[in-house]
């Protein structure tokens, strides 16, 4: 489930903006479904000045998608909401895309994290070898007219240990190939389970141990705000003396100036980078890459023709699926569900949209929301529906669907993308429970919201087969209601002479009542009465029946 794209949206043609260069078969493939325009190397002026009238903008990493260009393409020409649904990377990082803002716009953010898997790896291992045997250096030594077999002694990879920062998909696949060359492994990724790193045969240590343990030494992480040179001059003291060190991940994860030190007191034997913090890079790193230790490509990891075909059909089917609100494997800021998963959660979504939309009502819009907590008990909760359908385990599209609903009653713009983004900046706390314990029903779902001025308010629901979608409580009372069309929430003392005055009051007014639920604690005590009526009700009316005799509150709701 994706953002929805309202009726007339789906009607208009869809148009993608390709800014760098990508295979002409994701071209073919979003030219299936929809317009495409392609314009390489957009000023960042053209880009926010041109983004608003697409869809969705497909880029690799030359394009950088800042703040001002998600802004541009979030609003239609200052009259509102803008067309931008989508922003593809047709490959693995996104560093280059302010996904952070993109997200409170909601705006999904997709990339193609598999596509050059194979390609990163082998340029990782085939800069490891050019490193450990000087092949560059003795390339051009030769190629000058020099015959030099001493000054380009290698040293064998075989039997040494390669240090591993990072265990993603390039990383894994790095440890396969640096095996099979016969070295040992040891890696670090704070994320991996000791199951895992059974699986590929190696040992996981910490961060400094790795540094302080490994021969060789290759980065496979993201680039963020965490891992900025995460290996500078302090990291450098801690490794071993001749250590060689690749990075074919991402520019600025080694600071540039301390490798450059590091390598000129021969604490460093010599890198191998793909990548740079600044790229071309600047003239002022040029002493860097003039070192005869230092051997650089630029920036050709995914450069293969393997590589580049599978990135751009990989993101072609994933933006013609997020402009189709259909499931997106790959989104970067949205929980993803498996297709054959989708049938079962569905109905549970439906239920979500009611609850979400019926919790917010019970709330005054001057109240603040400090608390959303959300509960799956049951089957839903864990095991049955779970166990056979995989919901118990997905839960967190639909606690978004609620969130999403909920939130939407009080702001414009609220979608699967940006409503966790936006209850955060609104400093509300939202809390997931699941149990197995429960009575009366195989699954329940509810919502309890905690506000500043009032006191806890929980609604539930549960499914009676698929379509069946049922409220069953309203804060402490057991109700048995349809949630749709207009409902009239009234709460009364438990005593004679209250239904009957309602009903008349609706039938005077000639309001149809279509049916009527009454929930109550305890005799005499304080009681729920919920009433599914078939138009709205108006100001008067509403005044008319909070006259009754011990009627408490009334509220009317439109799910």
């Amino acid at each position: 489930m994706n953002p929805k794209l309202n009726e007339s949206e789906k009607e208009k043609t869809k148009k993608v903006l390709v800014t760098d260069h990508i295979s002409e078969e994701g071209i073919k493939k979003l030219r299936e479904f929809a317009e495409v325009d392609i314009e390489l190397e957009l000023s960042k002026e053209e880009l926010v000045k041109h983004i608003v009238d697409y869809d969705a903008l497909v880029v690799r990493s030359g394009t950088k998608v800042t703040k001002e260009i998600i802004e541009a393409g979030s609003k239609d020409k200052g009259k509102g909401e803008g067309k931008l649904k989508v922003i593809g990377r047709a490959g693995v990082g996104v560093d280059n895309i302010d996904v952070e803002t993109a997200t409170e716009k909601g705006i999904m953010v997709v990339n193609a994290p598999a596509a050059n898997t194979i390609s990163a790896a082998e340029h990782t291992i085939a800069m490891l070898l050019g490193l450990s045997r000087k092949i560059p250096a003795a390339n051009m030594s030769l190629k000058s007219g020099v015959w030099e077999r001493k000054k380009h002694m290698g040293v064998e990879v075989n039997g040494k240990i390669l240090g591993i920062i990072g265990l993603g998909r390039v990383g894994s696949e790095v440890v396969k190939k640096a095996k099979g060359l016969g070295m040992r492994v040891v890696a670090y990724d704070p994320f991996i389970s000791q199951d895992r790193a059974g699986e590929l045969g190696i040992t996981l240590s910490g961060f400094k141990e790795v540094l302080s343990l490994a021969d060789f030494i290759s980065l496979h992480t993201p680039l963020t705000k965490e891992t900025h040179h995460m290996v500078g001059a302090k990291e450098f003291e801690l490794m071993k003396d001749g250590v060689r060190v690749i990075n074919c991940a991402r520019g600025g994860l080694i600071d540039e100036r301390a490798l450059k030190d590091a390598i000129k007191s021969g604490k460093v034997a010599g890198a191998a980078l793909d990548v740079f913090e600044e790229e071309p890079p600047s003239s002022g790193e040029r002493e860097l890459l003039e070192l005869e230790e230092v051997v650089v490509t630029p920036h050709l990891g995914a450069s293969t023709e393997e590589a580049q075909k599978a990135a751009a059909i990989i993101i072609a089917e994933e933006v013609i699926n997020a402009l189709m609100n259909k499931s997106v494997r790959n989104a970067i800021n949205m929980i993803y569900v498996e297709e054959e998963l989708m049938g079962a959660i569905k109905p549970y979504l439906v239920l979500a949209d009611k609850l979400g939309r019926l919790s917010a009502q019970l709330i005054p819009k001057s109240s603040r929301t400090e608390q959303f907590e959300v509960s799956y008990e049951g089957e839903i909760g864990a095991g049955g529906v779970g166990a056979g359908t995989g919901i118990a385990g997905n839960t967190g599209l639909i606690t978004v669907a609620m969130l999403k609903s909920f939130l939407s009653w009080f702001i414009d713009g609220v979608n699967y993308v940006n409503a966790e983004t936006i209850a955060k900046k609104f400093g509300i706390k939202v809390t997931e429970s699941k149990t197995e314990t429960i009575e009366n029903f195989s699954s329940l779902v509810s919502i309890t919201t905690t506000t500043q001025s009032e006191k806890k308010r929980t609604v539930a629901g549960t499914l009676f087969g698929k379509d069946d979608l049922r409220i069953v409580r309203l804060d402490g009372f057991r109700v048995d209601a349809s949630p749709s069309g207009y409902m009239l929430l009234c709460s009364f003392s438990d005593k004679p002479g209250v239904i009957g005055p309602v009903c008349t009051i609706l039938g005077d007014r000639g309001i149809n009542i279509a049916g009527m639920q009454v929930g109550r604690e305890k005799a005499g005590g304080e009681a729920v009465m919920v009433l599914n009526v078939d138009s709205s009700v108006g100001e008067d009316t509403m005044e008319e029946i909070k006259k009754v005799e011990n009627i408490l509150d009334v509220k009317l709701v439109r799910l």
